[in-house]
């Protein structure tokens, strides 16, 4: 059988059709609805994750920088000594007081490199104990937060699980409903729906009303509505509108109307008897 084009669909088969459509979007969305901000918390927690594993690598790379100083401090520190007892034993073998001085100043030089490199290996030891205590703490934080994130993944997989088979279903069902309505209003009712605070784009009067906005809708435009002869937005929030028994809604009539009705089946029965008594009296 050759499918139905979307375009030659009748005005009362496409309305139907997209309330079918946003009964399965507002099934899927009410699905979702059920994770709450888990996958938010999830993403958050993945995020900060990430930022501590980059911070802690930081601080590991710079420990090793200052490492490496060290290293490089004490070799140079091993250099000098040997330099000063070279000169030391120079010493012995001076012919003037100049060849003395010279000797003299260059083992000052080298004791004060010594020095030198001496506090800037205890500076770079402090500097390692601060970066050791700030590494500790960055890797207490982020596993807490591993532990979180594990915690909020088992959640969110739990509730994933037993939705997945539905929403799927779902989403199906409304693909295949999409395919079903031609592109252009298609288009339009997935702007409506997204621009829509409760992701409604279609909606069924309700007590003379838009079901969306609750605003009044005039009685000749609900008539219209009833007619199904062209789509009808609403004038205050932009959704389309449907007639109630078209949605297949089964809408109670109000109680005034009920009163109403009550009020004349009791005139009906008063009149009736005022007739019988007023027969009565004829025949006597």
């Amino acid at each position: 059988m050759a499918k139905k084009d979307p375009t030659d669909l009748s005005v009362e088969e496409k309305l139907k059709t997209l309330f079918q459509l946003q009964t399965a979007l507002s099934a899927i969305d009410e699905k979702k609805a059920l994770r709450g901000e888990l996958p938010l918390e999830v993403e958050d927690l993945e995020a900060e994750i990430e930022g501590l594993t980059t911070r802690i690598d930081r601080i590991k790379a710079e420990i090793d920088e200052f490492q490496r100083a060290i290293s490089q401090k004490k070799g140079e520190i091993i250099e000098a000594n040997a330099t000063v007892e070279r000169y030391k034993q120079q010493l012995n073998d001076v012919r003037n007081n100049r060849e003395f001085d010279t000797l003299s100043k260059e083992i000052e030089f080298q004791s004060l490199e010594i020095e030198l490199c001496n506090k800037k290996i205890s500076e770079a030891n402090r500097r390692i104990d601060e970066k050791s205590v700030e590494l500790d703490g960055a890797a207490a934080i982020l596993e807490e937060k591993q532990g979180d994130l594990d915690v909020k993944k088992s959640e969110l997989d739990e509730i994933m699980d037993e939705t997945r088979t539905e929403e799927e279903k779902l989403r199906e069902k409304a693909h295949e409903l999409e395919a079903k309505i031609e592109p252009r209003l298609l288009t339009s009712f997935k702007r409506i729906r997204k621009n829509a605070r409760n992701g409604l784009g279609i909606v069924y009067v309700q007590r003379d009303a838009c079901g969306g906005c609750f605003n009044k809708i005039p009685p000749q435009r609900q008539l219209d509505i009833k007619m199904h002869k062209k789509i009808i937005v609403c004038e205050y929030c932009g959704r389309i509108l449907i007639d109630p028994e078209l949605a297949g809604v089964k809408v109670d009539k109000p109680a005034g109307e009920e009163k109403k009705g009550r009020r004349r089946s009791t005139g009906a029965r008063k009149s009736a008897a005022s007739k019988k008594a007023t027969d009565a009296n004829d025949m006597a």
